[in-house]
């Protein structure tokens, strides 16, 4: 029942048993063509096979309690397939699975599934980077304050602020795209991994292997070298961190004393089963849930890595629900972040309103600096640090106090005071940074 809340129906079929099943029975249906291909199968066969490769036609319910006895699923899906095949063609049915072992199918099956996902990932991505472009754009000049240790520090932009998100989830683009390059590889290699039971004939059966599924052959078969499947985890890890990062500010200033920005509103989202005025962030409390899950998973796969000779005991069955489940939450994650930035409720009033909650105190910086070219950086530091404490003490604005500061008042006139107190004119680099960011957008993406 909670799929719907963590996850994506696109991303659930995908990786469901039917499309755990479908991408194995592809490999099959490939292995048939590719054999036919090489010579080591007469014609005909392939069809014959390729007629019996449809998930559909299989009882999962049948196959999952086999494969408990089994050890994996390949194991009773290649006898159910052989007999299938064999009811129409008994000559065909020899040749299912012909020079393969277990893992070459569920592999690769598994391989079928990621390109799938990395299609709707990248998918996604891109509508997201989008919106992240546009409100960086059109936010570039929203002022707000910045914060560090959750205390208000110096002004910024919202613009700046969603250039960051923005630069961050451009580089995810990047990274899926080259990790998609490394793990999109066929796995055959039959028991040992040196395709023995082909003879001369593997080399030519693993081309066209590659060639009818689409995928690149790799240099060598990788039954215990896991570190394609383990990049993968890896790079949804660190997409989810940042998902989750970007969630946190979100989630962070949508509280009911900050109030500068809000999820979308929609009928029956965020509500409380017992506070009728409750408009909770649920979908950053979903980023931020599949950001503490996936950090974990991801460690799974890397412990999977340490693996035996030349088929691993345990730390490849460890992969088969870990991976699927890192894509499962990745694609949840991303799917809430895409909606909430599309639809983000911006409160420019509240923005101005919390910036001036010091009552100047967020401008020191801004004095000092000044102040600091004709006294000297510490020096201008501690006196601006005496006439902040002063402001807080007496409850004075910032401005008050430095007016009827002599020492202040020596070097600066109260125009100048009045200027460097204006948060639009303390907002450095910031407009330029945007620019580079949404720049390196364009070109890039």
């Amino acid at each position: 029942m909670l799929d719907l809340l963590f996850t994506t129906d696109q991303a659930r079929t995908i990786f469901s048993d039917r499309g755990r099943l479908q991408g194995m029975l592809d490999f099959e249906a490939a292995l048939a063509r590719a054999l036919t291909r090489a010579g080591v199968a007469p014609a005909g066969i392939a069809s014959a096979i390729e007629s019996q490769c449809k998930a559909d036609l299989f009882s999962l319910d049948f196959l999952a309690l086999e494969a408990a006895l089994a050890g994996n699923l390949a194991i009773p899906l290649v006898k159910a397939l052989t007999a299938a095949v064999a009811e129409s063609d008994e000559k065909a049915a020899g040749f299912v699975h012909w020079g393969a072992t277990s893992q070459d199918a569920i592999d690769t099956g598994l391989v079928l599934q990621l390109r799938d996902a990395f299609d709707l990932m990248a998918s996604e991505l891109a509508k997201l980077s989008y919106a992240l472009a546009h409100m960086a754009d059109t936010h570039r000049s929203t002022l707000l304050a910045g914060r560090t240790w959750l205390q208000q520090a110096s002004p910024v932009t919202l613009g700046l602020k969603v250039a960051g998100w923005l630069d961050a989830v451009d580089r995810h683009r990047t990274r899926l795209t080259a990790t998609r390059e490394q793990v999109l590889v066929l796995q055959f290699g039959g028991a040992v991994g040196n395709l023995a039971a082909l003879a001369e004939q593997g080399n030519a059966v693993s081309r066209a292997l590659a060639e009818e599924l689409k995928l690149r052959l790799p240099r060598i078969p990788w039954h215990t070298h896991r570190d394609r499947f383990a990049e993968v985890a890896t790079t949804l890890g660190l997409l989810v961190g940042t998902l989750g990062r970007i969630a946190r500010d979100i989630s962070l200033m949508a509280q009911t004393e900050v109030d500068e920005i809000l999820e979308p509103a929609a009928p029956g989202k965020g509500g409380s089963s017992t506070l009728p005025h409750k408009r909770n962030p649920v979908g950053c409390a979903v980023i931020l849930a599949a950001a503490v899950r996936v950090p974990g998973l991801v460690s799974a796969m890397l412990s999977a890595m340490v693996q035996e000779h030349e088929r691993g005991l345990g730390g490849w069955h460890a992969e088969w629900e870990t991976l699927p489940e890192i894509f499962l939450l990745a694609a949840g994650a991303l799917s809430h972040m895409t909606q909430i930035v599309q639809g983000l409720e911006v409160h420019e009033e509240k923005m101005s309103h919390n910036l001036a909650a010091t009552q100047g105190l967020i401008l020191a910086e801004a004095v000092a600096m000044a102040l600091a070219k004709n006294l000297g950086r510490t020096p201008a530091h501690k006196l601006i640090e005496k006439a902040s404490h002063q402001a807080l003490e007496s409850r004075q604005s910032l401005r008050d106090v430095l007016l009827h500061t002599k020492e202040v008042r020596a070097h600066l006139s109260a125009a100048e005071i009045d200027k460097l107190l204006d948060p639009k004119n303390y907002t450095g680099s910031g407009d330029p940074m945007i620019d580079h960011v949404l720049a390196d957008h364009k070109e890039h993406h």
